[in-house]
């Protein structure tokens, strides 16, 4: 069986929170599996050294750093999410942009019938594509 290739997002203490918030707002997903430290570190004790969720099938490695890195997550890098229907990207637009940041505002950018690009409240750069 080949090797596979999973996205695993870094965060500095709050893995737990958007985990709990991505599976909450799309449909389909679920948080798989959990491993904490435990109180003999390295990370603080009951931060998770390694989790896995699904996100619509798609599995998503997530992790919170213990060390403090000079760096956070880069919009260069982006879950895309193929929407429903217009419901669905108008929800996912607000949810996931809210107390974030608009990179590309809900409109017709000629590639699809509806697109936008936003960043969430963890860094976590988003786009969502309406076909």
């Amino acid at each position: 069986m080949p090797a596979a290739v999973t996205p695993f997002l870094m965060f500095e203490g709050q893995a737990q929170q958007a985990m709990e918030f991505y599976t909450r707002i799309l449909p389909d997903s679920r948080i798989l599996n959990v491993e904490r430290y435990g109180p003999d570190g390295p990370g603080p004790e009951g931060t998770i050294m390694l989790a896995s969720m699904s996100l619509r099938g798609q599995t998503v490695l997530v992790s919170d750093s213990f060390i403090s890195h000079p760096f956070t997550f880069t919009p260069s890098f982006s879950l895309f999410v193929t929407c429903e229907d217009e419901a669905e990207i108008e929800r996912l637009t607000g949810d996931l942009g809210e107390d974030g940041k608009t990179l590309m505002p809900l409109d017709n950018y000629g590639f699809s019938q509806r697109f936008a690009w936003v960043q969430d409240r963890f860094g976590v750069s988003w786009q969502l594509n309406l076909p």
